[in-house]
């Protein structure tokens, strides 16, 4: 078996000859501001409007790249054209930040979703690393307390669930916190950032992991037992072994083996459970007792699934060395490979059926953009070369 190292440049190269490229070629919108992420196979323009999250994502991506790859004067310049138009547009009266808007900027859904105040967060975080913009930094600041004092009631008065009858509480909120303390740690009071991690590490370790299961949960009661429901039942693979990874970093910052340890085992009973044995990939959704999701695109085989994945492969063998992490990174990163990337067009595939066939031809939309393709090939690039 070759050493992981001998892929880094397949990883280097598809970043920067074919994924980069193709966003900077189709995504900005250089007439009303901000970017296009609605992009068929070819990269042309199928729907103009504005989601916040995958502009404040393209923000991120080309402002981090800036920073930590290479001071490229036109990727500076493709992160500040997104965050212009998100200061000019992407607020409401409060704060909070639409979830989506129209080409002009005018809002179109509520500040239901705090994931755009996260991903908002990150973009001008990093931006104004990039710029030294004091008003950047104030806004990755403030949106951050936003978040905070949201987080034990994301939606608030968007919420569509009776809260009483069976309060739920989600996984995907503390995952992406242990992230984001880290984003913006050069803004944020130690204090903060350290009582943050050590939530977020508690919740994603101790509430939502079921030991029962070997498993994490997507929703839990608000004490953190299991709900016999829909809800309750759900598994959303991808979630856990991308909250793995950022799980990592903490350990690997903290000089705590033990949760290194834990992080990688729950990342490989993750993927002994959610890979399809008949047809390769990896599940979207799962039940946790074997029963029917809800979900009816739930055999779907995900790219950003699969590029989380192979992230948390990599740093998992890096960082212990265990040979597990090396088999089933080879084995994920062929099925990756040969599935999702479009040598004819550019950029990947986002969306396959069960069979690996590609099921939608975009290459972005709603809920795919400029983040988890750049950001999977970066991080796999770096970790492999360093092994």
């Amino acid at each position: 078996m070759p050493t992981l190292a001998t892929y880094a440049p397949q990883y280097r190269d598809a970043l920067l000859n074919d994924v980069l490229p193709f966003w900077q070629k189709y995504s900005p919108d250089r007439a009303a501001g901000g970017y296009f992420t609605c992009l068929d196979r070819r990269g042309q323009v199928y729907d103009t409007d504005k989601f916040i999250w995958l502009q404040a994502r393209q923000v991120w991506t080309f402002a981090m790249l800036y920073n930590r790859l290479e001071a490229r004067p036109d990727w500076l310049e493709l992160a500040r054209h997104g965050a212009d138009f998100l200061q000019r547009y992407g607020q409401a009266a409060d704060g909070s930040w639409y979830f989506s808007l129209t080409r002009a900027g005018k809002p179109l859904v509520q500040p239901y979703n705090i994931f755009s105040d996260c991903f908002a967060t990150m973009a001008f975080g990093q931006l104004s690393l990039a710029t030294g913009s004091e008003a950047q930094a104030e806004l990755a600041q403030s949106t951050f307390h936003q978040i905070l004092a949201r987080r034990h009631n994301p939606k608030g008065t968007w919420s569509k669930a009776v809260a009483s009858t069976r309060p739920l509480k989600n996984f995907a909120l503390p995952m992406i916190l242990c992230n984001l303390a880290l984003e913006i740690e050069h803004l944020l009071d130690p204090a903060l950032v350290e009582s943050t991690i050590d939530e977020c590490i508690h919740e994603v370790m101790e509430v939502f992991y079921d030991p029962a299961l070997g498993l994490i949960r997507e929703n839990v009661t608000p004490d953190g037992q299991p709900s016999d429901s829909f809800e309750g039942r759900l598994l959303n693979p991808g979630h856990a072994i991308e909250a793995m990874w950022f799980i990592m970093d903490l350990a690997e910052r903290r000089h705590n083996r033990p949760l290194l340890h834990r992080a990688v085992d729950i990342t490989l009973q993750t993927l002994d459970y959610a890979w399809d044995a008949e047809y390769g990939g990896l599940y979207y959704f799962l039940d946790a007792h074997g029963h029917p999701p809800q979900q009816l695109e739930w055999d779907q085989k995900l790219w950003w699934v699969h590029l989380e994945t192979l992230i948390s492969l990599a740093k998992g063998y890096q960082l212990t060395g265990r040979p597990e992490c090396q088999a089933w990174f080879e084995k994920v990163h062929s099925y990756t490979w040969s599935h999702f990337p479009d040598p004819e067009q550019g950029e990947w595939y986002g969306y396959l059926n069960r069979r690996g066939e590609v099921l939608l031809p975009l290459k972005g939309g709603k809920w795919k953009g400029c983040y988890h393709v750049p950001r999977g090939l970066y991080q796999c690039w770096q970790v492999l070369e360093g092994q």
